[in-house]
């Protein structure tokens, strides 16, 4: 009753509490490009927005798919030995044995229940591909019973609708218009003859699929969420499975959040005795969110960046809620429309060349816009007065400024990001990690103020002062890697000096062994020399004293030579991004509006919205109609429908009768008002 008429994108969306200002947005979104307001260009910024948001969303399918690669080939080849023998029709008595068991496969996707569904989505996918067409996906809330399992099951295979309430027994159910029974046998009989009507297919369709699919495709079963099922359940349906998989390749699939060892929870031994089961873990949504952050934010590739704050927010949502790599992009995507949608200079967030172009056919007014950017301010203060003036009231040599500063922010990005990685290289291996261990830690570091005037930053190189000598050379080796692979010339110096220094400790390694050996014989024959207590003990002192106050050897002195040469790069390179020009325009640091946006305060949220209660219900309106589909003639008026008003009704009344609603007794109601049209 609730959910059809309370939306629930005032509340939760998925696992992830939102609260009415994602109401907002959504309308904001959905009427991005329609926006009348005094901007001249926002069209243009509506196709920059939707062009930046499907790159990012390309990459990141691809990102997706790349790291789920090696996983899905391992459930590939597994799934095409699990039935080798059922394919070539063999009857040897031990592989008889082991038909008894279902092939079973054990994936580990971890707590992020968010992600599961695209990820069964593309497994799916490439299973139908290159295994099998037969695959069935269930969820515990369609299955609270082995009917509803069956009918779930085979209504996936069959693709057509059986209707459960129309069992009269317990394998029975009807069809519009043919008569199946829901059972194990049913299932069988059409396992073979679809398998016989493939075998009769013409040669050429024949070998067309027999190149993707095996002769007897197996049937896959998938359970999305295994822990959620009942014991009964399970135990019935593989208790049957078990007796007929001799006659039809079964093999199961468990999605599993939490631990392995929760199929032996479920399952007494006697029902898991019957599987054969193999495990596969998938990548950490942990790594997985630290490949999007290093593909998707350090790189110069897309133009959009988020600030310090507004990062933090996300990656904190991401650690202490839900782990969830798609609520993570989602809110990613949510800083892009909001940015475009707020900052009237983001035309210019775009490719350089792009940039470039649009900054000569910039209006007035829009050159204003960018006269007002704090940033530009100080740029315009640090200059000589004849420029400021020349600034501040010449477009055109405005326009050469900005195309020069936009130029700047580029090769900016491109020279943080390799520098970031080459401290990234140092710090990362740390005791106790002062900088922090993953990289998006050091990046919101070096965003929130100059890194090297913290004290995180001092202890690192304190620590770095003290590496030994082939882990130092690993690290160079390293640094070198990551200044070779960028395109420019900025840090080709950098890299000569880098391998000066390989070589200098190469030099090193033979000029140590034999001065070690130099000293270690002249301290014997000087022991050796004296032969009474007392001028032995005097020796003894004066070596221990030497030691004390000894010079630095060759090797400490080059590895602070080292050490202070990354610190100089981390000074010149490593700047926080709002102590650059024009920031503002790349830059997303509003968190105080993304934290209104994806914060779980329902009350809150519905105190604002019933404070204007004819927005939340333009807010209802646009929710209703988002689900049901668009209407052209209700979209472009701005009467709301009645069916739609009615049910904002009933739904303020439900709200009310839950005590989210108090109403008041001193005058009219604005609830009354609004709903029954006055008291």
């Amino acid at each position: 009753m609730y959910s059809e008429n309370v939306p629930r994108h005032c509340f939760t969306k998925k696992d992830l509490i939102l609260p009415f200002f994602f109401i907002k947005n959504i309308y904001r979104i959905n009427h991005f490009g329609e926006r009348k307001d005094d901007s001249e260009d926002t069209e243009l910024r509506y196709v920059t927005c939707q062009s930046l948001w499907n790159d990012i969303k390309l990459e990141t399918e691809q990102i997706q798919e790349d790291l789920n690669k090696q996983l899905f080939d391992n459930l590939v080849s597994f799934l095409r030995r699990s039935h080798s023998g059922f394919q070539e029709k063999t009857t040897e008595w031990t592989c008889q044995m082991k038909s008894r068991e279902i092939p079973t496969a054990a994936l580990v996707l971890g707590v992020n229940v968010t992600d599961h569904d695209l990820t069964f989505r593309s497994l799916s996918e490439v299973l139908q591909n290159n295994i099998t067409p037969y695959i069935a996906l269930l969820e515990a809330k369609d299955c609270p019973g082995i009917k509803n399992l069956m009918q779930k099951l085979m209504g996936q295979l069959m693709n057509c609708y059986i209707d459960v309430d129309s069992l009269e027994d317990e394998d029975y159910a009807q069809v519009s218009q043919n008569r199946i029974r829901c059972s194990m046998s049913s299932l069988i009989n059409w396992y073979e003859s679809v398998t016989k009507k493939t075998d009769s297919e013409t040669p050429r369709k024949k070998r067309t699929s027999s190149s993707r699919h095996c002769q007897s495709p197996p049937v896959v079963v998938i359970f999305k969420d295994m822990e959620s099922f009942t014991t009964k359940v399970l135990q019935d349906f593989i208790v049957i499975s078990s007796q007929h998989i001799r006659e039809f390749p079964l093999v199961l699939i468990f999605g599993i959040a939490t631990s392995p060892m929760i199929i032996h929870s479920l399952l007494p031994h006697s029902v898991s005795s019957l599987l054969c089961i193999e495990l596969f873990q998938s990548l950490s949504s942990k790594e997985h969110l630290s490949t999007i952050i290093d593909k998707l934010l350090l790189t110069a590739r897309f133009p959009f960046k988020l600030g310090e704050k507004v990062l933090q927010v996300l990656i904190n949502i991401f650690l202490y809620h839900d782990f969830s790599v798609q609520n993570f992009i989602k809110g990613f995507q949510l800083c892009i429309v909001e940015h475009f949608y707020s900052q009237p200079l983001s035309i210019l967030c775009c490719q350089l060349v792009d940039a470039k172009k649009r900054v000569n056919s910039l209006s007035h007014n829009q050159c204003e816009n960018i006269r007002r950017l704090p940033s530009f301010r100080r740029y315009v203060e640090s200059q000589a007065s004849e420029k400021q003036i020349a600034l501040l009231t010449t477009d055109s040599y405005l326009k050469e400024v900005i195309q020069k500063l936009l130029e700047d922010l580029h090769v900016y990005h491109e020279n943080y990001v390799l520098v970031l990685r080459c401290l990234h290289v140092f710090t990362s291996s740390l005791p106790k990690y002062p900088l922090g261990k993953q990289i998006r830690e050091l990046h919101c570091a070096c965003l929130e103020n100059q890194v090297w005037e913290t004290e995180e930053y001092e202890s690192s190189l304190q620590l770095a002062r003290m590496l030994n000598k082939s882990d130092l050379v690993t690290m160079l080796q390293q640094c070198v890697e990551i200044f070779v692979s960028s395109s420019g010339k900025e840090f080709d110096k950098t890299v000569e000096k880098l391998k000066e220094f390989l070589t200098q400790f190469q030099k090193l390694e033979v000029a140590d062994a034999f001065q070690e050996r130099d000293v270690s014989v002249s301290s014997q024959k000087e022991l050796q020399k004296k032969t009474d207590l007392y001028h032995l003990q005097k020796t003894l002192l004066e070596l221990k004293e030497s030691r004390r106050s000894k010079k630095l050897t060759k090797f400490e002195m080059l590895r602070f030579e080292v050490v202070d040469y990354i610190d100089s790069l981390v000074r010149n390179y490593l700047v926080p991004a709002d102590r650059k020009t024009l920031h503002e325009i790349v830059y997303f640091n509003t968190a105080s509006v993304l934290r209104e946006h994806l914060n779980a305060a329902p009350r809150i949220a519905l105190h604002t919205a019933l404070n204007n209660p004819y927005w939340y219900l333009k807010a209802f309106s646009t929710v209703v109609m988002a689900v049901e589909g668009p209407n052209a003639d209700a979209a472009s008026s701005d009467q709301v429908d009645d069916v739609i008003h009615a049910r904002f009704i009933r739904a303020v009344s439900e709200l009310e009768l839950l005590g989210f609603i108090k109403p008041s007794k001193q005058k009219t109601d604005h609830v009354a008002r609004l709903t029954w049209g006055g008291c």
